[in-house]
């Protein structure tokens, strides 16, 4: 019961928090699917959740993964199956912002899709720590900006949506990730208003769960990669903050 109760209270604040961001400053308008519609997920191993890259086929579940885009999916595809939407899952393990700029023509702009969500940022502070690369906080705001205008000019009609990077305090993530990951949190918000998408709040959502009264360990044993309730709770909240 505890973790049912952690469940729904973490999504309800979630979805009471989250935020969709304009230009003007003005609520932007939630999704509105229409026929033949392609959704497509972009990120790193979170997004990836082990889905076979041999197989990019929209909809096809070996393609989507385990994650939140494969949870997410099966509940679009289902409650709206005259629309004949198309689902795919982008998502490469160990991607960076510039890791996604280097492929962004070939597994984004061709596909042209109808609605882009994009999470990223874990990855840039990890492999930081780690000593396999160098990107500054600043670095990972400019190349993301960058990366949302070059989509924008390209794909005007497409709605965008960023999805908060997070961590949770337990396994990998120590106190060492800290105040950095808090700073690239702060700037992937601004990318984000910056650019007037919606804005899916999956750090809020987390911390709101464990002090709801579950483990960190329960959501993500590493703090980084989703339990199977971790990627379910993330499409709940998703899916609640685009609208579909």
């Amino acid at each position: 019961m505890t973790n049912r109760r952690s469940f729904l209270t973490a999504s309800a604040a979630a979805a009471g928090a989250s935020a969709v961001f304009s230009k003007s400053g003005a609520a932007a308008e939630k999704v509105k699917l229409a026929e033949g519609s392609a959704i497509l997920f972009q990120g790193d191993s979170i997004t990836d959740a082990g889905r076979d890259k041999k197989r990019q086929k929209a909809n096809d579940p070996r393609s989507l993964g385990v994650g939140y885009p494969a949870h997410a999916a099966g509940g679009i595809l289902r409650d709206h199956a005259a629309l004949g939407l198309q689902v795919h899952n982008r998502g490469i393990s160990g991607n960076k912002v510039p890791d996604l700029d280097a492929r962004w023509n070939k597994d984004c702009l061709d596909l042209k899709p109808d609605v882009l969500s994009i999470l990223i940022g874990v990855n840039d502070i990890w492999h930081k720590l780690n000593g396999g690369y160098d990107g500054t906080p600043e670095v990972y705001r400019d190349g993301f900006a960058a990366l949302l205008e070059r989509t924008k000019k390209k794909l005007p009609e497409t709605r965008l949506v960023i999805c908060e990077p997070f961590v949770l305090r337990c396994g990998a993530v120590n106190d060492s990730w800290f105040p950095e990951f808090e700073t690239r949190r702060k700037f992937a918000k601004e990318v984000a208003q910056g650019a007037g998408t919606l804005w899916v709040p999956f750090q809020e959502m987390f911390d709101k769960a464990v002090a709801a009264g579950t483990k960190p360990e329960y959501w993500a044993a590493d703090g980084v990669h989703p339990s199977a309730a971790g990627h379910a709770l993330m499409a709940k909240t998703w899916r609640e903050v685009v609208g579909v």
